[in-house]
Protein backbone atom coordinates (compact mmCIF):
# COMPACT_ATOMS: atom_id res chain seq x y z
CA UNK A 1 0.00 0.00 0.00
CA UNK A 2 0.78 3.37 -0.85
CA UNK A 3 -0.44 6.71 0.88
CA UNK A 4 -0.62 9.14 -1.21
CA UNK A 5 1.32 12.49 -0.50
CA UNK A 6 -1.70 14.95 -0.20
CA UNK A 7 -3.18 12.33 2.40
CA UNK A 8 -0.14 12.76 3.79
CA UNK A 9 -0.06 16.79 3.57
CA UNK A 10 -4.08 16.76 5.36
CA UNK A 11 -2.42 14.59 8.27
CA UNK A 12 0.49 16.48 9.05
CA UNK A 13 -0.90 20.45 8.78
CA UNK A 14 -0.55 20.39 12.54
CA UNK A 15 3.68 19.68 11.80
CA UNK A 16 6.41 22.41 11.69
CA UNK A 17 9.38 21.43 9.73
CA UNK A 18 13.11 22.66 10.40
CA UNK A 19 15.72 20.97 8.40
CA UNK A 20 19.28 22.11 6.82
CA UNK A 21 23.00 21.55 7.86
CA UNK A 22 24.65 20.53 10.57
CA UNK A 23 26.14 22.83 13.09
CA UNK A 24 23.33 25.38 12.18
CA UNK A 25 21.45 25.93 15.14
CA UNK A 26 18.43 23.18 14.86
CA UNK A 27 18.40 21.40 17.68
CA UNK A 28 18.55 24.44 19.78
CA UNK A 29 15.68 26.01 17.49
CA UNK A 30 13.17 23.09 18.24
CA UNK A 31 13.51 23.01 21.36
CA UNK A 32 13.16 26.96 21.46
CA UNK A 33 9.94 27.09 19.69
CA UNK A 34 8.45 24.22 21.54
CA UNK A 35 8.99 25.55 24.87
CA UNK A 36 7.53 29.14 23.93
CA UNK A 37 4.62 27.83 21.84
CA UNK A 38 3.78 24.56 23.52
CA UNK A 39 4.37 22.38 21.07
CA UNK A 40 5.62 18.55 20.83
CA UNK A 41 8.86 18.69 20.58
CA UNK A 42 10.53 16.27 18.45
CA UNK A 43 14.14 15.99 18.53
CA UNK A 44 17.08 14.72 16.40
CA UNK A 45 16.05 11.22 15.62
CA UNK A 46 13.23 11.24 17.42
CA UNK A 47 11.80 8.46 15.08
CA UNK A 48 14.77 6.17 15.84
CA UNK A 49 13.70 4.42 18.70
CA UNK A 50 11.08 2.63 16.34
CA UNK A 51 13.53 2.78 12.75
CA UNK A 52 16.26 1.03 14.10
CA UNK A 53 13.88 -2.11 16.00
CA UNK A 54 11.30 -2.43 13.03
CA UNK A 55 13.39 -1.86 9.47
CA UNK A 56 14.26 -4.32 7.52
CA UNK A 57 16.93 -5.28 5.40
CA UNK A 58 14.57 -5.56 2.35
CA UNK A 59 13.08 -2.41 3.08
CA UNK A 60 15.13 -0.15 4.89
CA UNK A 61 18.76 -1.97 4.02
CA UNK A 62 20.77 0.97 4.86
CA UNK A 63 18.88 1.72 8.20
CA UNK A 64 19.34 -2.22 9.04
CA UNK A 65 22.82 -1.90 8.30
CA UNK A 66 23.82 -0.73 11.63
CA UNK A 67 22.10 -3.86 13.48
CA UNK A 68 24.44 -5.88 11.61
CA UNK A 69 27.71 -3.92 12.96
CA UNK A 70 30.35 -5.87 14.61
CA UNK A 71 32.24 -2.90 15.96
CA UNK A 72 31.55 0.28 16.15
CA UNK A 73 35.20 1.14 14.63
CA UNK A 74 32.81 -0.23 11.62
CA UNK A 75 31.29 2.60 11.40
CA UNK A 76 33.21 5.61 11.84
CA UNK A 77 36.18 3.68 9.22
CA UNK A 78 34.32 3.62 6.26
CA UNK A 79 35.79 5.25 3.03
CA UNK A 80 34.03 8.95 2.76
CA UNK A 81 32.27 8.91 0.05
CA UNK A 82 30.15 5.84 1.38
CA UNK A 83 29.50 7.64 4.72
CA UNK A 84 27.92 10.39 2.43
CA UNK A 85 25.85 7.98 -0.04
CA UNK A 86 24.96 6.18 3.54
CA UNK A 87 23.55 9.52 5.31
CA UNK A 88 21.35 10.72 2.56
CA UNK A 89 19.80 7.24 1.53
CA UNK A 90 19.21 6.53 5.07
CA UNK A 91 17.30 10.33 5.45
CA UNK A 92 15.10 8.76 2.56
CA UNK A 93 14.03 5.43 4.06
CA UNK A 94 13.26 6.93 7.33
CA UNK A 95 10.83 9.95 5.77
CA UNK A 96 8.14 6.86 6.68
CA UNK A 97 9.34 6.62 9.77
CA UNK A 98 9.24 9.89 10.85
CA UNK A 99 6.19 11.10 8.68
CA UNK A 100 4.14 8.07 10.56
CA UNK A 101 5.77 9.29 14.11
CA UNK A 102 4.60 12.74 13.66
CA UNK A 103 0.95 12.21 12.07
CA UNK A 104 0.61 10.25 15.49
CA UNK A 105 2.08 13.00 17.32
CA UNK A 106 0.31 15.67 16.23
CA UNK A 107 -3.47 14.52 15.98
CA UNK A 108 -4.38 16.99 18.84
CA UNK A 109 -1.41 19.33 19.08
CA UNK A 110 1.24 21.32 17.00
CA UNK A 111 4.32 20.13 16.93
CA UNK A 112 7.99 20.72 15.68
CA UNK A 113 10.31 18.50 13.96
CA UNK A 114 14.30 18.38 13.57
CA UNK A 115 14.18 16.62 10.60
CA UNK A 116 16.07 15.13 8.21
CA UNK A 117 13.22 14.56 5.41
CA UNK A 118 14.83 14.99 1.67
CA UNK A 119 13.77 18.41 0.40
CA UNK A 120 11.98 17.01 -2.46
CA UNK A 121 9.91 14.74 -0.08
CA UNK A 122 9.26 18.28 2.22
CA UNK A 123 7.64 19.57 -0.71
CA UNK A 124 5.20 17.43 -1.46
CA UNK A 125 3.81 16.62 2.23
CA UNK A 126 4.02 20.11 3.40
CA UNK A 127 3.64 23.49 3.10
CA UNK A 128 6.48 26.67 2.94
CA UNK A 129 5.31 28.56 5.75
CA UNK A 130 5.70 25.07 7.70
CA UNK A 131 9.27 24.57 6.78
CA UNK A 132 12.41 26.52 7.84
CA UNK A 133 15.76 25.55 6.71
CA UNK A 134 18.69 26.23 8.76
CA UNK A 135 22.39 26.82 7.33
CA UNK A 136 25.97 26.90 8.29
CA UNK A 137 29.02 27.02 6.58
CA UNK A 138 31.33 24.12 6.17
CA UNK A 139 33.64 25.24 8.59
CA UNK A 140 31.62 25.50 11.38
CA UNK A 141 29.39 22.04 9.92
CA UNK A 142 32.47 20.23 10.32
CA UNK A 143 35.12 21.84 12.00
CA UNK A 144 32.90 22.20 15.34
CA UNK A 145 31.08 19.04 14.57
CA UNK A 146 32.06 17.14 18.19
CA UNK A 147 31.56 20.50 19.95
CA UNK A 148 28.58 19.72 21.55
CA UNK A 149 27.45 17.89 23.88
CA UNK A 150 24.74 15.42 22.96
CA UNK A 151 25.08 11.64 23.18
CA UNK A 152 25.44 10.30 19.76
CA UNK A 153 27.80 13.28 18.96
CA UNK A 154 30.04 12.28 22.08
CA UNK A 155 29.21 8.37 21.60
CA UNK A 156 31.18 8.44 18.28
CA UNK A 157 33.92 10.84 19.20
CA UNK A 158 34.47 7.70 21.77
CA UNK A 159 35.04 5.39 18.99
CA UNK A 160 36.71 7.20 17.10
CA UNK A 161 39.66 7.72 20.31
CA UNK A 162 39.37 4.16 20.96
CA UNK A 163 40.83 3.27 17.71
CA UNK A 164 44.09 2.14 16.74
CA UNK A 165 44.93 5.07 14.73
CA UNK A 166 43.05 7.63 16.05
CA UNK A 167 44.10 10.53 14.30
CA UNK A 168 43.72 9.19 10.48
CA UNK A 169 40.49 7.29 12.10
CA UNK A 170 39.47 11.68 12.59
CA UNK A 171 40.76 12.41 9.38
CA UNK A 172 38.56 9.82 7.36
CA UNK A 173 36.08 10.63 9.40
CA UNK A 174 35.92 14.46 8.94
CA UNK A 175 36.48 14.01 5.20
CA UNK A 176 33.08 12.06 5.20
CA UNK A 177 31.54 14.97 7.02
CA UNK A 178 33.22 17.41 4.17
CA UNK A 179 31.53 15.83 1.85
CA UNK A 180 27.83 15.34 3.25
CA UNK A 181 28.18 19.25 4.26
CA UNK A 182 29.51 19.80 0.58
CA UNK A 183 28.86 22.89 -1.16
CA UNK A 184 26.67 20.88 -3.24
CA UNK A 185 24.00 19.68 -0.32
CA UNK A 186 24.53 23.07 0.72
CA UNK A 187 22.99 24.49 -1.93
CA UNK A 188 20.06 21.72 -2.26
CA UNK A 189 18.86 23.50 1.30
CA UNK A 190 19.86 27.42 0.10
CA UNK A 191 18.37 26.38 -3.57
CA UNK A 192 15.13 24.99 -2.31
CA UNK A 193 13.07 28.01 -2.44
CA UNK A 194 12.34 27.29 1.36
CA UNK A 195 12.49 29.97 4.35
CA UNK A 196 16.05 30.29 4.92
CA UNK A 197 18.02 31.34 8.06
CA UNK A 198 22.19 30.97 7.71
CA UNK A 199 24.35 30.58 11.17
CA UNK A 200 26.92 33.75 10.71
CA UNK A 201 30.34 32.65 12.51
CA UNK A 202 30.60 36.04 14.02
CA UNK A 203 30.65 34.82 18.37
CA UNK A 204 27.22 36.62 19.21
CA UNK A 205 24.53 34.89 20.42
CA UNK A 206 21.74 34.95 17.87
CA UNK A 207 19.63 32.22 19.32
CA UNK A 208 16.59 34.58 20.54
CA UNK A 209 16.77 36.42 17.23
CA UNK A 210 16.94 33.36 15.59
CA UNK A 211 13.96 31.61 16.97
CA UNK A 212 12.04 35.27 16.64
CA UNK A 213 12.49 34.70 12.50
CA UNK A 214 11.40 31.37 12.59
CA UNK A 215 8.50 31.78 15.00
CA UNK A 216 7.34 34.87 12.75
CA UNK A 217 7.70 32.35 9.40
CA UNK A 218 5.42 29.93 10.76
CA UNK A 219 3.26 32.33 11.81
CA UNK A 220 3.48 31.77 16.11
CA UNK A 221 4.64 35.43 16.56
CA UNK A 222 3.17 38.35 14.62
Amino acid sequence: MKIENNILKHYLKNVYFITGTAYAGKSTTVKMLAEKYGLVLCGENYHSAVSDMIASPESQPDISWLNSLSDWKEFVTRPPEEYERWIYSVSREAAGFEAAELISLSRDRKAIADTNIPIDILKEISDYDHIAVMLSPQSMSVGRFFDRSDPDKQFILNVIESCDDPKAVMENYRQGLMLINSQKHYDEYADSGFFTVVREDSGTDTREEVCDKIARHFGFLK
